[in-house]
């Protein structure tokens, strides 16, 4: 990664999910949006001396909210998630390259037991002393993925046409991080 590790220090930098957010969006009935997030997750970013990184990000299927405690359930069977089964989706990053003014990162995205290569659009929205001095840093990485490729294919028709649930998945996850001393 090249663009923010110029700001950052080398070391192990680690979510802090208090100030964090991994949510997504998806179509209801054609013609809406639901929205959810996941409420159990982790990551690190590691800074190497030469500037390159590596990211892992791990989340709890189950910890699925949308705000509605049955469709959450159903979120978490085997139609969906498969919580049972496949308790924790990852993302490992592969590659950081910049974009623009901000950077992507490619890397493998792990979901029921599926893994696919996914390429997050990343704002790096910058490093600063945190609430007792230690560094802290914030980015937002956002990505389009199609459920069907992780082996989510569960369709409810409609019967004038079209599905209860699109394909598209909507991510956004709204990172902090801190330096680890």
């Amino acid at each position: 990664m090249s663009a923010p590790t110029k700001d950052l220090a080398a070391g192990t930098w680690v979510i802090d999910p208090a100030h964090s957010a991994l949510e997504f969006s998806v179509r209801h009935l054609m013609v809406s949006k639901v929205r959810g997030r996941f409420t159990d997750f982790g990551g690190t970013l590691v800074v190497h001396p030469d500037g390159t990184a590596d990211a892992d990000v791990q989340f709890q299927v189950a910890s699925v909210t949308t705000d509605n405690a049955q469709r959450d359930g159903h979120l978490a069977t085997a139609d969906f998630f498969d919580a049972a089964n496949y308790p924790v989706a990852t993302f490992t990053a592969r590659g950081f390259r910049p974009a623009g003014s901000e950077f992507e990162v490619t890397g493998d995205f792990t979901i029921r037991g599926t893994t696919r290569p996914v390429t997050l659009d990343v704002e790096f929205l910058g490093s600063g002393p945190g609430m007792t001095d230690a560094p802290v840093a914030g980015f937002t990485a956002t990505a389009t993925i199609n459920r069907r490729d992780f082996g989510i294919t569960t369709d409810i028709p409609m019967a004038d046409g079209g599905a209860v649930v699109g394909d598209k998945i909507a991510l956004t996850l709204d990172v902090e991080v801190g330096l680890q001393a």
